[in-house]
């Protein structure tokens, strides 16, 4: 077994939030190039959530991991630029759901091709082992239960 790493100059948390921002910025300009301009980083997650159809407010957050407040200001967000709008559920008046106007449908489609377009090119930058190791410690470095078991449910690496 390899020794464990603890040189206190390693900043993982440092070089992950580069990561992160390199993603997003990605995925910004990327999207810009297709018309969608104002990428948020909460987009992605939204719209690939409602490309699957409506959902309630309340569900869309315990899907997504957030309050229900922070899912109606991501949802509102979207309504004003066109992508989303809110209607209240035919069986149960008491529900509001959020649809994907066509112009939502469109951008939902044009995020998830993004995001398959960048995990591709990643792919095919490292090895299936350098993938796997890097798939392992993003997972060791999740700390919460509740979050280990949505990462659980994710794709492994291709391979």
């Amino acid at each position: 077994m390899a020794a464990k790493s603890t040189d206190p100059r390693y900043r993982f948390g440092d070089l992950l939030a580069l990561a992160r921002a390199s993603w997003v910025g990605q995925m910004e300009h990327r999207l810009d190039a297709l018309g969608f301009t104002g990428y948020r980083r909460s987009d992605a997650a939204a719209m690939r959530l409602l490309h699957r159809g409506p959902i309630a407010i309340g569900r869309a957050a315990d899907v997504l991991g957030i309050t229900r407040q922070a899912a109606r200001k991501g949802f509102e967000q979207l309504e004003r630029r066109g992508y989303a709008r809110t209607e209240r559920d035919r069986d149960d008046a008491r529900k509001l759901n959020v649809v994907l106007t066509a112009s939502g449908e469109h951008y939902a489609t044009a995020v998830i091709a993004v995001i398959e377009a960048l995990n591709c090119e990643l792919c095919a930058r490292v090895d299936r082992a350098e993938l796997l190791a890097a798939d392992a410690v993003l997972r060791a470095a999740l700390a919460d239960d509740a979050t280990r078991e949505r990462a659980a449910r994710l794709v492994p690496p291709p391979g």
